[in-house]
């Protein structure tokens, strides 16, 4: 089923990028989901060429409409309908530090959780 336009929350259940289409629309919710740099809401309509970042499990995928379907489909035709333009993971010996904290040592103070937010990459929204 092709349309001109479709939702976000539609397209990223029917390419198999979320497993439920309530899945997608928390996640645009959340603010995981952008549209060619632009937060995106459930309901936004994607096109062909939309270029579409969503973080999933601490990553951003970087994927751009090929074919905008709203109805799920197999996994040979949701390939066809996604351009994956995601960059490969750091090796290992780069990857940044993962923050630790000692056990028993209470929570962190705002300023260790500015530092671990920091190290986890999740501080380029705070300042928008």
């Amino acid at each position: 089923m092709t349309d001109a336009a479709v939702r976000v929350d539609a397209w990223l259940w029917a390419v198999r990028v979320y497993k439920t289409r309530s899945a997608a629309t928390t996640a645009c919710r959340a603010g995981h989901v952008r549209v060619n740099g632009e937060r995106a809401k459930a309901a936004q309509q994607v096109r062909v060429g939309d270029e579409l970042r969503v973080r999933i499990h601490g990553f951003d995928r970087v994927l751009v409409v090929k074919q905008p379907i709203s109805k799920r489909v197999g996994a040979a035709v949701a390939v066809e309908a996604v351009e994956d333009r995601t960059p490969p993971p750091p090796p290992r010996e780069f990857a940044g530090v993962i923050a630790i904290r000692d056990r028993g040592a209470g929570r962190p103070t705002k300023r260790e959780r500015r530092e671990i937010d920091r190290l986890r990459g999740r501080d380029e929204d705070l300042h928008r």
